[in-house]
């Protein structure tokens, strides 16, 4: 995730922090300082960081128990809104899906429950979470309960719209049952937004917003992968193009994209293999800088391209694209490339068939 960066790497996971994260620690410290001075503010800041440990603890969860199923996950990031486990797919057995779900509120559970034993207790109105009276221990017990009542929502993405897509799996297949969990979630996430508007709150209207694109995004991810697994690369791939060679210059790429609707160049040895793509992005930041267009295209090319055969599911392409490759060269078993997918064709391709 872009604007954020690792603080390393935790129980085979790394965990990111946005940067946005920071604005609401100041937010918080200079809210609390305006009402209760130095002391007030460290105790809240202290209070939110405890409350982030939390929602890792929560992330974990979800993780631990996914790797159960051999899914790993790669990275969990904090936002000010909250976690965000970015796991390598989604188990689609429907009792996976909801043991990963719960996993998560069940940490907040676990946690209510130690600090409650500790003598905390959750009478607490949420409003008052902003007291420093109120206790630090019995603040952070309210909030735990809050987070996994919350995140049972069945609101998609959310944990309990997982349950609600899972528990429907079990009567209609994944992409209806996926289309209609995530109608749930954006109708939530319109009363959320409502609810943020008409007291204030921007992080409500924040988490309203997030659920409301989260959910649209995972329906059509669903939807293409459903598309995907009944096709391969061969299907996807585009066949006409315009390549460079090495020897081109940064000036004759420039006047390439102009002549032609292509977003990178493949560019070939004199025997047809593949040596890398040049992309648009590329070659801008390359016109941007005072550097001599004379140099060669090489210099600019990126030379690591994902390679997959012909017969190749178009699903594990998907997976390779996400991954950040700018395209996925399709070759022969001597390397030489007979096309090439990207993001754009493979959108194009799920929408002539009819996804």
């Amino acid at each position: 995730m872009t604007w954020s960066f690792s603080l390393g790497r935790l129980l085979g996971s790394e965990l990111r922090v946005h940067i946005t994260f920071f604005l609401l620690l100041a937010w918080i410290g200079f809210a609390a300082y305006g009402t209760s001075g130095w002391a007030g503010a460290m105790v809240n800041i202290a209070f939110v960081l405890a409350l982030f440990a939390c929602v890792v603890a929560h992330e974990f969860g979800h993780a631990l128990m996914a790797r159960r199923y051999g899914i790993r996950t790669p990275d969990i990031t904090l936002l000010p809104i909250g976690g965000l486990a970015r796991l390598e797919r989604m188990p689609e057995k429907p009792g996976e899906e909801i043991a990963v779900a719960l996993a998560g509120p069940a940490v907040n559970v676990v946690i209510w429950a130690v600090l409650t034993a500790f003598g905390a207790k959750t009478s607490l109105a949420l409003t008052d979470l902003d007291q420093t009276s109120a206790g630090f221990l019995q603040r952070l017990a309210v909030v735990n309960l809050f987070l996994a009542l919350f995140n049972m929502i069945p609101a998609f993405p959310m944990d309990g719209g997982r349950v609600l897509r899972a528990l429907l799996c079990l009567r209609m297949d994944r992409v209806a049952a996926t289309r209609a969990a995530a109608t749930a979630g954006q109708i939530v996430a319109f009363f959320l937004g409502f609810m943020g508007l008409s007291s204030g709150n921007p992080v409500l209207v924040l988490i309203a917003v997030f659920v409301f694109v989260a959910a649209n995004a995972e329906s059509q991810d669903v939807a293409m992968r459903s598309v995907a697994r009944r096709l391969m690369a061969r299907d996807a791939m585009i066949t006409r193009y315009e390549s460079l060679a090495p020897q081109d210059t940064v000036a004759t790429a420039a006047t390439t994209l102009i002549r032609t609707t292509q977003h990178e160049f493949p560019v070939l040895g004199s025997d047809g293999a593949l040596l890398g793509f040049v992309t648009r992005a590329a070659l801008f930041e390359a016109l941007a800088h005072d550097a001599p267009r004379t140099r060669p295209v090489t210099e600019i090319m990126t030379a690591d391209i994902p390679r997959v055969a012909l017969a190749t599911g178009l699903e594990t392409v998907l997976a390779t694209l996400h991954d950040g490759a700018p395209a996925i060269a399709v070759c022969t078993e001597t390397g030489q490339m007979l096309g090439y997918i990207t993001r754009e064709n493979v959108g194009e391709l799920m929408v002539v068939q009819g996804r």
